[in-house]
C-alpha cells in the first residue's frame, strides 16, 4: 500500500516565483466524497488516474497510474465534476526536500499553495520564508474540495 505524507501552507509574496519554471495542470475528480477520492489529471502531455483514501492527520493511501493523455482527457471533458481543476505547479528545492507550489487559475485564482512531502508525520523540517500558515488540516484547501467550493466564492 502507497502512503502519502503531506503538510499544506499558503504562499506568501513573491520569491518563490523566481526559483523554478512551472508545468500545467488541468485535473478533474470522478469521485470527490471525503473517503475516497478519484481524479484524472494531465501534467503537459502525460494522463495519471489517482485514487486516494481518506486523510488521517497528514497521512493517506494513494495509487497513480500513468494512461493515456486521450483517455484523460475523455475523462476530463465527459466524466469529471466541474469546474476542472486548472493550476500552474513549481517544483522547488528547499532544505532537502522538494516544494511543490500551486498557482490555482479559473474560479479558484488567487489561490496559492506549498505542499512538502515527507517520509513521516514526525519529520523535522526547514520551512522557506515564503511558505506562510498552516492548512494542512483544512478541508478547503483539498484540491476535491476546491471543486465544489472554489476560493472565489470563500468570504
Amino acid at each position: 500500500m502507497a502512503k502519502e505524507i503531506e503538510r499544506k501552507f499558503l504562499v506568501e509574496g513573491e520569491g518563490w516565483r523566481a526559483l523554478a519554471e512551472g508545468k500545467l495542470y488541468r485535473q478533474g475528480y470522478l469521485n470527490s466524497v471525503k473517503e475516497r477520492t478519484v481524479r484524472v489529471r494531465t501534467v503537459g502531455q502525460k494522463g495519471f488516474l489517482t485514487i486516494k483514501g481518506i486523510t488521517v492527520g497528514a497521512t493517506r493511501v494513494e495509487y497513480e497510474y500513468e494512461i493515456p493523455l486521450g483517455e484523460c482527457n475523455a475523462m476530463l471533458d465527459d466524466l469529471a465534476e466541474k469546474p476542472i481543476i486548472e493550476k500552474k505547479r513549481y517544483a522547488i528545492a528547499f532544505g532537502g526536500l522538494t516544494w511543490e507550489v500551486d498557482e490555482f487559475f479559473g474560479e479558484n485564482a488567487g489561490l496559492i499553495v506549498a505542499e512538502v512531502e515527507l517520509g513521516s508525520e514526525e519529520q523535522v523540517f526547514e520551512k522557506p520564508s515564503w511558505a506562510g500558515r498552516e492548512v494542512t488540516g483544512d478541508p478547503r484547501y483539498f484540491n476535491s474540495n476546491l471543486i465544489a467550493h472554489p476560493y472565489s466564492t470563500w468570504k
